[in-house]
């Protein structure tokens, strides 16, 4: 956002942001290449320039994770979009037009991608197969409180009327669902007694529903958001099947920890994952601390536990695996060490405090180790 020449000031955990200076429509590979989130500004540029120009997107390398559904999306906008020289090209100079925007895959980014630019476009603009993931909901959510008109967020029809322009607001962000669940299940790993507050049951049933499945206790507050996991002994939870899918269904971005998990449980267990290619690759890392986790055609593995893991040093594969590697350096015997431990600090806030506060000792340093 700084370098499109937004004014961006932090104070505390408020966040205020000043897009009236905008100077620019290109987003370099340098910040890009980063974070494959940062596609999301390509619709908002389109919208409000006409022009937009991303770098291909970088982050973690979850296999093809093409960005085609982005492309398709704007093009039915009206705009013109290609790939130059790496960079994707979008092209409205008459501004963009409503249309029926049918996904393929209910991709999320591509529907945050087409939801903020059709909320500027002439007419109402249709999303079917749109992703229904919570931050969807909570997208449409921030959009109509600056005027926008979204409805049929968190379903697989979402209707946009569109409107002249947005005003500034006040938002709330909604809790991390997958900062949650990783907290969830490495309490179920290492054995304890955590509740992970401002956490929302509703966005993370099916993960509940498994923990539940394997003998995990888990407590929910109505009266006040969090959840409670209590597991005396991780040896007596069974291992379970998960298969990935888009929400509701199981999150592939908590995959990774189950997977953890599922080396402490007694048992088999199989994870199917149906999302991302390549998001099994911190099996590998895992096996390096003796887990016993077999692969199948790259997309399915075969865990049997219990298994007590022995520390070494290992490979964050991505953000996610990363989380998980640092899970279970808190299991295994010894001195754990997680390289490339970047990854990890892009998605979890505070995460060595975090864990610190709960009795783990983990630093975050250049060489330094993840342990019990």
């Amino acid at each position: 956002l700084d370098e499109l020449g937004v004014k961006t000031s932090f104070s505390g955990s408020t966040l205020e942001i000043d897009a009236s200076t905008v100077d620019s429509y290109t987003a370099p590979y340098e910040l890009v290449r980063q974070m494959r989130a940062s596609l999301v500004v390509l619709g908002p540029l389109a919208a409000r320039f006409g022009e937009a120009e991303v770098s291909a997107p970088g982050g973690c390398n979850l296999g093809l994770r093409k960005f085609n559904f982005h492309v398709d999306g704007l093009r039915a906008l009206g705009a013109d979009v290609e790939l130059d020289h790496g960079f994707i090209k979008a092209s409205a100079p008459d501004g963009l037009r409503a249309a029926e925007v049918n996904f393929e895959y209910p991709s999320v980014g591509a529907t945050e991608n087409v939801m903020m630019a059709a909320v500027l476009a002439d007419g109402i603009t249709i999303i079917e197969n749109a992703a229904r993931e919570p931050e969807i909901s909570a997208l449409a959510g921030f959009l109509d409180s600056m005027g926008a008109r979204v409805m049929g967020a968190g379903t697989g029809r979402i209707v946009i009327e569109g409107v002249k322009e947005l005003h500034p607001t006040e938002w709330t962000v909604m809790p991390d669902r997958i900062e949650a669940g990783t907290f969830l299940m490495a309490t179920a790993a290492t054995g304890g007694d955590v509740t992970v507050t401002n956490a929302l049951p509703e966005h993370l049933k099916m993960e509940l529903d498994k923990l539940r499945d394997m003998g995990v206790e888990v407590t929910t507050t109505p009266e006040s958001p969090g959840i409670r996991v209590r597991v005396e002994d991780p040896t007596s939870l069974t291992g379970v099947d998960v298969a990935t899918l888009p929400f509701p269904g199981f999150a592939t971005d908590l995959q990774a920890q189950m997977m953890v998990l599922l080396t402490q449980a007694s048992g088999a267990g199989i994870i199917t994952e149906n999302v991302y290619e390549n998001r099994l690759q911190v099996a590998e890392e895992l096996n390096r601390l003796d887990a016993a986790i077999d692969l199948f055609g790259g997309h399915r593995a075969l865990i049997r536990g219990p298994r007590r893991l022995s520390g070494t040093i290992v490979q964050a594969p991505d953000l996610r695996g990363g989380a998980a590697l640092v899970m279970a350096g808190l299991v295994a015997d010894g001195t754990t060490v997680v390289d490339g431990a970047t990854h990890i600090l892009r998605g979890y806030e505070d995460f060595e405090e975090k864990l610190t506060a709960l009795g783990a000792t983990v630093a975050f340093e250049a060489g330094a180790p993840i342990r019990r």
